[in-house]
C-alpha cells in the first residue's frame, strides 16, 4: 500500500515544489553522530585555515619555490615516487585547509613531473582537497543551512532551486569561469545541499584547462628561474587559451538557457 502524495505548498516565486513539500529532505544526517562530532571537521578546518592565511602568505610564493629550487629537484630525483606522493598531499592540504599557494602549488606540480604526470598530481590533489572540505562543510552545518534556506523561501531558495535543477551545468560553470574564489566555490555547493557525485565529477573536468595551463607555465620554470624572472601568468588571458575555455562554460550553460526559453514559453 502506498502513501498517498503530500500536498504541495505555495510559496511566491517558485515553479517546483521544494524537497520538504515532496517529502524528501534535501539534506540528512544519517551517521547519528552528536552535532558536535559532525562539526569537529569544519571547525578544524577554520582553526587551521585562518591563522594559516596570514602565516603562510609569504612562505607558499614563487620565491620560496625559487629559493628551494636546487633541493626540490635532488629530492625529486632521488626519491620520484614519495616526491610525487608528498606533493599530491601537500596539494590535498592547501585545498582542503583553504591555505595560501593553490596557484604556486600547481606551478610546482609542473615544475617538479613536466605537463604529465604532473597536471595530472594537480586535479588530483586539488579536486580530493576540495571534496574533503565538501564534505566537512556538509557535514558540519550544510543539512542544517541548506534546509533553513529551503523553509524561508526568498532569493536564496531560487538560487539553491536553481542549482538543484540544473546540478550539473551549475557545478561545472563554478569551475570552468572561477568568478569565485576556489574555497567559495567548494563551501557554497556544500551549503546549498549539492550531491557529492556531481560535486567532485565537475570538480574534477572543470578545472583540468587552467590546471593545463598553469601546468605548462610550471613546467618551463627552470629556465625562468635561471633567468632571475617571474612566470607570466597572465598567458591564460591570451585569445587561443582564453577562447576555448570560455566555448566550454557556453556547452555547459547551454542546458541552463534551454530550460529558461521552455519555461518562457510555457
Amino acid at each position: 500500500m502506498t502513501e498517498p502524495a503530500r500536498p504541495r505548498i505555495a510559496r511566491p516565486g517558485f515553479s517546483a515544489p521544494l524537497p520538504c513539500e515532496t517529502g524528501i529532505p534535501l539534506a540528512e544526517d544519517r551517521t547519528g553522530r552528536s552535532p558536535l562530532s559532525r562539526r569537529l571537521p569544519f571547525l578544524l578546518i577554520l582553526v587551521v585555515a585562518v591563522p594559516g592565511a596570514f602565516l603562510l602568505r609569504d612562505q607558499l610564493d614563487f620565491a620560496a619555490l625559487a629559493g628551494h629550487r636546487a633541493e626540490l629537484l635532488a629530492f625529486r630525483d632521488a626519491n620520484y615516487a614519495l616526491a610525487a606522493l608528498a606533493f599530491t598531499l601537500a596539494y590535498i592540504g592547501i585545498v582542503a585547509f583553504s591555505l595560501p599557494g593553490a596557484t604556486v602549488a600547481t606551478l610546482t606540480g609542473g615544475f617538479l613531473f613536466g605537463l604529465f604526470p604532473g597536471v595530472l598530481f594537480n586535479v588530483t590533489g586539488a579536486t580530493i582537497g576540495a571534496v574533503l572540505i565538501f564534505l566537512a562543510a556538509r557535514a558540519g552545518f550544510g543539512a542544517g543551512f541548506a534546509n533553513a534556506v529551503s523553509e524561508r523561501g526568498g532569493a536564496a531558495a531560487r538560487l539553491q532551486a536553481g542549482l538543484r535543477d540544473n546540478e550539473w551545468s551549475v557545478l561545472f560553470l563554478m569551475r570552468l569561469v572561477p568568478a569565485l574564489p576556489f574555497f567559495l566555490a567548494n563551501l557554497l555547493p556544500a551549503f546549498m545541499g549539492a550531491r557529492l557525485y556531481p560535486f567532485a565529477v565537475t570538480t574534477f573536468l572543470g578545472i583540468i584547462p587552467g590546471a593545463l595551463v598553469f601546468t605548462s607555465v610550471g613546467a618551463g620554470l627552470d629556465e625562468v628561474i635561471a633567468r632571475g624572472e617571474t612566470p607570466d601568468l597572465s598567458v591564460i588571458l591570451a585569445p587561443e587559451i582564453l577562447l576555448p575555455i570560455l566555448g566550454l562554460a557556453a556547452l555547459a550553460a547551454l542546458p541552463l538557457l534551454i530550460r529558461l526559453l521552455r519555461r518562457k514559453e510555457a
